[in-house]
């Protein structure tokens, strides 16, 4: 049996664009529901937190690094710095947790 990959890229672009799509052609007014309404406000905000968690925990050698580096992030944008200077500082901080943890 030969797998044409062309048909997977066909149906793949086919329910990407259907995803995608039916709600912008169901949903014509604007959302009312005060519920519905916060639930979309937060999706942004979850999905970034599910997917970056895990890489900074698994971006390092030693998890205590990325555990490290999480922290002093949080604490940053806490702080109100900006995200430059939070990924700056991350990074810094992962770097030589790192270093320290490998010397001793």
């Amino acid at each position: 049996m030969e797998h044409n990959i062309w048909i997977y890229l066909l149906v793949m672009a086919a329910v990407s664009y259907l995803i995608r799509m039916t709600p912008l052609a169901l949903i014509r007014r604007e959302i009312t529901n005060k519920l519905l309404r916060s639930f979309l406000f937060y999706v942004p905000y979850a999905t970034l937190a599910v997917m970056t968690f895990p890489a900074i925990m698994e971006a390092t050698q030693e998890p205590a690094a990325g555990l490290c580096a999480l922290i002093a992030g949080i604490l940053l944008a806490w702080k109100g710095c900006s995200l430059f200077q939070v990924a700056v500082f991350c990074c810094a901080v992962a770097f030589i947790v790192e270093l320290l943890l490998v010397f001793f």
